[in-house]
């Protein structure tokens, strides 16, 4: 029996970005493209098959701790990009600003689509969403100089709206334009969450 149930729910890309490979900061380049490996996006510095653990993961292992790479690629939704800059007060967040892999558009609420979706596009490349991409600081520095005084906003509009961090299950090609299909796990909400979670 399947794992996964493909779903009606579809997103189309918008936009594409790389982080150049040795990049010291969080920006993205805006690129029509997008190979994939399974070290993630090549030529962006995310890539790899491991990466050092970061502040996000030191409940489970010390911070620099080599452990597999879930984190290839950020992706967020225009809707929810869009209700940032509205909270914010801004026209729009350029996807630059936030490091943004890609941005997609078309299913709602995309930043809490279950963890362990997939995103599949049009020659079978396959995404598989980690988790919830949880906002932090690095942001305000690239919206700072371009809009004073709100870059410090961005964290708390970004709450629950940040989009998703994804790895690469199979390897493809994508490229402004093209349809992701949502599939998801086939199995119920786990009923102890809520107890889990304190």
């Amino acid at each position: 029996m399947p794992a996964l149930k493909p779903t009606d729910f579809t997103a189309t890309v918008r936009w594409i970005g790389l982080v150049p490979e040795n990049s010291t900061g969080i920006a993205s380049e805006a690129t029509d493209a997008l190979e994939l490996g399974f070290e993630g996006p090549i030529g962006d510095s995310h890539s790899g098959i491991t990466r050092p653990s970061c502040s996000r993961v030191t409940s489970q292992h010390p911070k620099g701790t080599e452990i597999a790479n879930a984190r290839q690629l950020s992706i967020v939704s225009a809707e929810e990009l869009a209700a940032i800059a509205e909270e914010m007060g801004l026209e729009a967040i350029d996807p630059v600003w936030v490091g943004a892999t890609l941005v997609i558009e078309g299913i709602p609420d995309f930043t809490h689509v279950p963890p362990s979706s997939r995103l599949q596009g049009p020659d079978g490349g396959t995404l598989v969403v980690d988790m919830e991409n949880r906002p932090c600081h690095l942001p305000a520095r690239e919206i700072e100089p371009v809009h004073p005084g709100k870059g410090k906003a961005f964290k708390a509009a970004a709450k629950h709206r940040r989009g998703v961090t994804a790895w690469v299950e199979r390897p493809g090609t994508l490229r402004v334009g093209d349809e992701l299909r949502l599939h998801i796990p086939d199995q119920p909400v786990w009923p102890h969450l809520e107890t889990a979670r304190g």
